[in-house]
């Protein structure tokens, strides 16, 4: 690299020979002597740059409260005011002079980790106190497109909880533990179906609160299920759009090639009209294609024509085919209720006229232990530390001095279990493998995306359980009671069939299609989803055919399960 401005040696930014020797030695390089003087020099100078740099004023997108006022922001407290732990904040903002009708009215829950500025962002832990400046992109056309943005919904602590594979634990143990919902600062979320459930996560809040109908439609991020699996145990659809489809701006990363935005709502209709308004290049986010400009898909309204262009055949999907993947029902933790209920509703599929095809790919099953792999090395500097190096994207200054260069002591004991575990894995794994090891899980992740849209090739879709098991209880007190390997256990499998298409790219939606019996008691019955994956920036053919089995199909009287016969049944839980 050439030094293109040296910088003055002013006497507040000169550097030692000693600190340069100590630099080196830190970091297991040898200096010689006779060049300690000219390397202080240069270290000097750029010291002096970084000072200057510091003290400019930082650019990020202004927001204007005139055109986009918000009020009434507060914490709410008490289990009715938070819905039974839906809200981390509330808050009511609303533009003066909407640009479009598309959602007028609708009201809308941010998951808290999408900036709304002038209201904290906790992203569940207490690890970091920020409050944003800015307005995330999505809420700005949300806020256009006349929606009602009505605070921040509660998500897990700082959005870590499922582990994919931990192969010393014995599949009946495993079998009982999944993601729970009671890991963020602002306490455990309750599933709106039976008290005391979990909601699943990380989108955990946005989950609860549209389903208990405290919202229209919700936010969700998601980068190994969280919005796919919360959906799924609350009955919402929820979609995982293509990677880069809707701009991830003012939200905060988990790790880029990972991080995905999305819509939750209690109909495909809903979901497709909000994917709509959000979706489309906002020419900051490096996640996103160049030619993609906002509106330039009707998602919303191609979902409506295609239903009421089909509302008289039989056969709404004929001409379409549907893969079934093999390896998405062969997880052993797979619950043989949700393994069903997923195959009933394919069969429905293949009623409206759609072909059933088996398909197999067999590298799914070692899918999660590469993206539990992968995801420490790269999640720990952009994750915990804030700092997504060699990415062109809306950072956060402001976040990052919070944050450190490392975690402290204070920092590492509030991330809770889920992101202590990321943060010692990935400098266990930096530590013990390096580079080689990140490079070779992402040239196998390639390999997996391909293998993907080979057969996607095919088929139009590839559909499999969205979570392989149902809800189980949650910790009232916070998991972190159960001790570390319990609560981190209770997540393995959860995201068998999710957290490879975060990997991969391709668009994922869960579709609700029926009620299981919880594991903890066959009495209580909640909400599973069935996945439908498509081609990469195909979300619509996806929600195309999400939307003739929903209009087709009264998910709310399926029931799979012992005493529940064919299927058929009116049960719902205790909601």
């Amino acid at each position: 690299m050439s030094v293109s401005v040296l910088g003055d040696a002013q006497q507040d930014s000169l550097i030692t020979t000693s600190e340069v020797s100590s630099l080196a030695q830190a970091n297991h390089i040898s200096i010689p002597p006779s060049e300690l003087d000219d390397w202080a020099t240069l270290l000097a100078g750029l010291n002096h740059c970084a000072k200057e740099i510091l003290a400019l004023p930082d650019y990020y997108p202004a927001v204007d409260t005139s055109l986009y006022p918000r009020t009434d922001i507060h914490r709410p407290s008490g289990p009715k005011d938070t819905d039974f732990g839906g809200w981390a904040w509330k808050a009511t903002v609303k533009a003066t002079s909407p640009k479009s009708s598309e959602l007028q009215g609708k009201t809308v829950a941010l998951k808290d980790n999408v900036a709304l500025a002038g209201v904290q962002c906790t992203n569940g832990t207490a690890a970091v106190d920020w409050v944003p400046l800015v307005d995330a992109t999505i809420v700005t056309r949300i806020l256009d497109a006349g929606g009602v943005v009505k605070g921040k919904s509660a998500c897990e602590n700082n959005c870590f909880g499922a582990v994919r594979y931990v192969p010393s634990f014995a599949d009946e143990a495993r079998k009982k533990l999944m993601l729970a919902s009671d890991t963020s600062v602002t306490g455990p979320v309750h599933n709106p179906y039976a008290h005391g459930y979990s909601t699943g996560g990380s989108s955990s809040g946005s989950g609860r609160l549209v389903a208990s109908g405290q919202v229209d439609l919700a936010i969700g991020a998601d980068q190994g299920g969280s919005i796919r699996l919360p959906s799924a145990n609350c009955g919402l659809v929820g979609l995982k759009p293509t990677w880069g489809l809707v701009p991830y701006t003012g939200c905060i990363s988990l790790e880029a090639t990972i991080d995905h935005v999305g819509p939750m709502a209690k109909t495909v209709q809903d979901c497709a009209t909000l994917l709509e308004v959000i979706a489309g290049t906002d020419g900051i986010d490096d996640r996103q294609p160049y030619n993609w400009p906002q509106g330039h898909v009707k998602f919303g309204s191609g979902v409506r024509e295609h239903l009421q262009s089909t509302a008289a055949s039989s056969k709404p999907l004929q001409g379409i085919k549907v893969g079934v993947l093999k390896e998405g029902f062969e997880d052993p933790m797979t619950d043989p209720n949700v393994a069903a209920a997923s195959k009933a509703a394919i069969a429905k599929l293949g009623e409206l006229g759609a072909e059933i095809i088996e398909i197999s790919i067999p590298l799914h099953r070692d899918s999660g232990m590469i993206w539990m792999v992968a995801l420490p090395m790269a999640g720990t500097t952009q994750g915990l530390l804030a700092n997504p190096s060699g990415r062109k994207q809306l950072l956060f200054p402001d976040r990052a001095t919070a944050v450190g260069a490392q975690l402290s002591q204070a920092a590492f004991d509030a991330l809770g279990p889920g992101g202590q575990n990321i943060y010692l894995r990935g400098l266990f794994l930096q530590q013990r493998f390096g580079s080689p090891l990140q490079a070779r899980c992402t040239n196998l992740l390639r390999k997996l995306s391909d293998s993907y849209d080979a057969a996607l090739r095919d088929v139009d879709v590839l559909v499999m359980p969205t979570i392989i098991m149902p809800p189980v209880p949650i910790c009232e007190q916070g998991g972190r009671t159960l001790g570390v390997l319990k609560m981190l256990s209770r997540t393995i499998g959860a995201t068998y069939n999710t957290a490879t298409f975060n990997s991969s790219g391709h668009p994922g939606l869960s579709l609700p299609v029926g009620f299981v019996p919880a594991q903890a008691d066959s009495e209580v019955w909640l909400p599973t989803g069935l996945q439908i994956v498509g081609r990469k920036f195909e979300d619509l053919l996806v929600l195309k055919a999400a939307a003739s089995w929903e209009q087709r199909n009264d998910w709310k009287g399926l029931k799979y399960g012992d005493g529940a016969g064919t299927g058929a049944g009116t049960g719902t839980g205790s909601k």
